[in-house]
């Protein structure tokens, strides 16, 4: 029978539906999503061996769950797609405000209409999409927000008073009765308000303004919460954390691989875009090793994590930087440059929170400082490496590059060159092109030009020659002779 046929209690029963409780129905649901080989949890990447494992068994032992770790570690994201395993539609008694189970009402309202009609007893079809409550913790939050309160207007509209438990107003965890709820960042909300959460989430009643209501509400709990809230806002009642059955640790991607994955898919790029700006493969690598230079910059506070969500807007200035460019120049097509990783710097300044010698330093200095580190991380895994000790004579496979600038005093790039004027600038350095060729002789010319700017960053970072940079570019030199030159 057809859900939209099924109009009252009497027909949900001659239809055979089983009611569950929705943790049975989030297990149910995950063990055929586990024996028809699928995951509930598409899109999340990294999590496949670590965190998703744990999650998983937590839902097949019917517990609630605590979501732990830095900013930008998908937490929210995954208590969402918890939604997928829900049953496409579950039954309720109509005009009930906590979404009443006909076969096992718990509301007032409910008992009383299906006393009075019984099989009659109109009912709704609930979709699971709607079955996701979410609360932020803030300071402000209330027990009458979360749980509920008496309502004045009720009690003189129906002439009750304020003795009538009819005339409670429900908050918003009786009225996710059936759903998932979530409430993030746990640690920010007050001990109090935390308090009142102990009864629901072991014995099933709720207390309003005096009213002990035995209401065992069907909820499936998740909470997040990051570790730095412990120190620097507040944390979690240890008598609620005994009432929660699973702790999940969430992490940070553990490779440059998945990192990369992650931004391609979260980026917002249009068609356009995409079609205008050609990345390269190492532009993308350099983008994501900033975020993993950071996670270990003695400037940038451990403790508070760099979200994923740096990555992913810094990818967007970064193709929006490479096309604003093109569209000055009216040119059709082009490729990310090196000198276009300037325009990430306000995604970094404002992702990254700094210790104190960050804040000296700046935080435009750091975001540079990250770019530099992340260059010289992947530099030898693309040219030789370059010892740190070594006699100032002698000779080498970057002498010649060195040479050359010595005798041409450098040169300057500007950020809004054209891109034939890019190339003529690189191509007119051959030490520089023969190195390229050497070491990385398959690349496809769009490829080779941001190799060849990267090799001269590399060059910088190891201090064999010397970068200035300018209001509109970057000017690099011999290092001896920009040194000179300061005099």
């Amino acid at each position: 029978m057809k859900i939209e046929n099924i109009k009252t209690f009497g027909d949900l029963k001659k239809s055979g539906y089983e009611s569950k409780s929705i943790k049975n129905e989030l297990r149910d649901n995950l063990k055929k999503s586990i024996l028809a080989g699928t995951s509930a949890f598409q899109g999340i990447h990294g999590f496949e061996n670590t965190v998703i494992p744990e999650l998983e068994r937590a839902i097949l032992s019917r517990h609630n769950i605590n979501l732990l770790g830095l900013r930008g570690q998908a937490k929210t994201r995954l208590a969402r797609m918890m939604v997928n395993l829900l049953d496409e539609y579950i039954p309720f008694v109509k005009g009930s405000e906590i979404n009443d189970d006909p076969f096992h009402p718990i509301s007032r309202f409910a008992k009383d209409l299906i006393a009075e009609h019984g099989d009659k007893t109109p009912i709704e079809w609930l979709h699971r999409d709607e079955r996701f409550f979410e609360k932020l913790a803030t300071p402000d939050v209330t027990v009458a927000d979360l749980i509920g309160d008496i309502d004045p207007i009720k009690a003189a509209n129906l002439k009750l008073s304020y003795a009538d438990d009819r005339v409670l107003h429900f908050g918003m965890i009786p009225r996710a009765n059936r759903c998932i709820f979530v409430i993030n960042e746990l640690p920010d909300l007050q001990a109090r308000i935390q308090v009142a959460l102990f009864n629901i989430l072991q014995e099933g009643d709720i207390q309003i303004r005096g009213f002990k209501l035995r209401m065992p509400l069907d909820m499936q709990f998740v909470f997040t919460a990051n570790p730095e809230d412990y120190t620097n806002r507040g944390s979690i009642v240890t008598p609620l954390k005994d009432r929660i059955g699973s702790q999940i640790l969430t992490h940070y991607p553990e490779n440059i691989g998945i990192a990369k994955t992650i931004t391609e898919q979260e980026a917002k790029l249009d068609a356009r875009q995409s079609d205008l700006v050609h990345v390269p493969e190492l532009a993308k690598d350099l983008l994501e090793q900033i975020s993993f230079e950071a996670r270990d910059s003695e400037y940038v506070d451990a403790k508070s994590g760099v979200s994923a969500r740096m990555s992913i807007t810094a990818f967007e200035n970064l193709l929006s930087t490479a096309e604003r460019r093109a569209l000055m120049n009216r040119e059709e097509k082009t490729t990310v440059r090196l000198s276009d990783f300037m325009g990430i710097i306000p995604s970094i300044t404002g992702k990254v929170e700094l210790v104190y010698e960050g804040e000296q330093e700046g935080a435009a200095f750091v975001a540079q400082n990250l770019l530099g580190a992340s260059i010289k991380t992947l530099f030898p895994e693309y040219f030789p490496a370059i010892e740190k000790l070594s006699r100032p004579d002698a000779k080498n496979e970057y002498s010649e590059v060195a040479d050359w600038f010595f005798n041409e005093s450098g040169f300057e790039l500007l950020d809004d060159t054209t891109d034939e004027e890019y190339r003529k600038i690189l191509d007119g350095i051959k030490p520089l092109n023969d190195l390229v060729q050497k070491y990385q002789p398959y690349l496809v010319a769009e490829e080779a030009y941001f190799m060849k700017e990267f090799l001269l960053w590399g060059l910088v970072e190891h201090k064999k020659l010397s970068k200035e940079r300018s209001v509109d570019g970057t000017a690099f030199k011999d290092l001896f002779g920009s040194y000179i030159s300061k005099l």
